[in-house]
């Protein structure tokens, strides 16, 4: 991820931002951020994995594994007999999944390190190569798959997970879910990264040079005062102000991140509202190795 772009401003100057920096930050509550967000999608992302053929036994690489959610899950699959690596460029983050897998008893086969995707050299080859969110991070996403898929068994599984940011909406359409839609979308947009991923992930294989993929999309949709898409939306904002304001797209003050979930929860029960998340594509296919 060491890229940078040009931006002409509105005031006309033109602005490099530095784009090596994860988006979202590694504080503390982005990785809470996470770990909701991992509740958010678990069924999704399990789906998928299934649908892959991740089963007991089996010995996994997960990329970007960030707090360790899909880690986790996929230790849950391959079981005791099987292994998980989860890595990722964040030391901190790395550490918060160690702790995770402690905490639920799977620390004999799911193990974590912190490593440089570009630079990852493992010492073993592995049954799988799995990944949820982390090809939109990635400048040169299909390299990385080739490259990585050279540490697959023959027939290793080829499994990622990745969203269609733009694809996300209310219905009826309401003000302020717009809005922070816009701002979400913007803020990855302006720091260099993909933000309908999900879209690509088709042709990102066959870059990759692996055979043709099976695919499926599926979204959360929830409406009603009880759901927990408001916070996470909250939250993803609150871990998105920095890259905000430095791009220019608002301020802390605009934004008012302390009762912004509140705000998205009364507008979406006083407009009958249900709000229809960014659609999560799965793809996968088997290594010709």
């Amino acid at each position: 991820m060491n890229t940078s772009f040009v931006e002409r401003r509105p005031d006309g100057q033109i602005e490099t931002l530095d784009t090596r920096q994860y988006t979202l930050g590694y504080s503390e509550g982005e990785f809470k951020r996470l770990q909701l967000q991992g509740d958010f999608v678990r069924d999704l992302t399990e789906d998928v994995l299934r649908r892959a053929g991740l089963k007991q036994g089996m010995h996994v690489l997960d990329l970007g594994c960030g707090v360790g959610d899909v880690s986790l899950l996929a230790g849950q699959l391959v079981g005791p007999s099987g292994s998980v690596l989860g890595i990722d460029r964040s030391q901190d983050a790395v550490e918060a999944a160690e702790q995770r897998a402690v905490e639920a008893g799977q620390c004999y086969w799911v193990r974590f390190a912190s490593a440089d995707l570009a630079k990852f050299v493992p010492e073993r080859k592995f049954d799988a190569i799995i990944g949820r969110l982390v090809l939109m991070y990635l400048p040169e996403p299909a390299e990385t798959l080739r490259r990585l898929a050279g540490f697959l068994r023959p027939g290793g599984i080829v499994a990622f997970q990745e969203m269609s940011m733009p694809f996300a909406r209310s219905v009826p359409t309401t003000p302020l879910f717009t809005q922070v839609l816009g701002w979400i979308v913007r803020a990855f947009a302006r720091t260099g990264f993909e933000t309908d991923m999900g879209g690509k992930l088709f042709s990102t294989y066959l870059a990759a040079g692996l055979p043709v993929p099976q695919m499926i999309s599926a979204a959360r949709v929830e409406g009603g005062g009880e759901s927990l898409g408001y916070e996470y939306i909250a939250q993803t904002v609150r871990s998105l102000i920095p890259a905000m304001e430095r791009t220019g797209i608002a301020t802390a003050a605009e934004i008012g991140i302390d009762d912004l979930a509140d705000r998205l929860r009364e507008e979406a029960v006083a407009h009958g509202a249900c709000i229809m998340f960014p659609p999560m594509t799965g793809a996968w296919t088997c290594s010709q190795q």
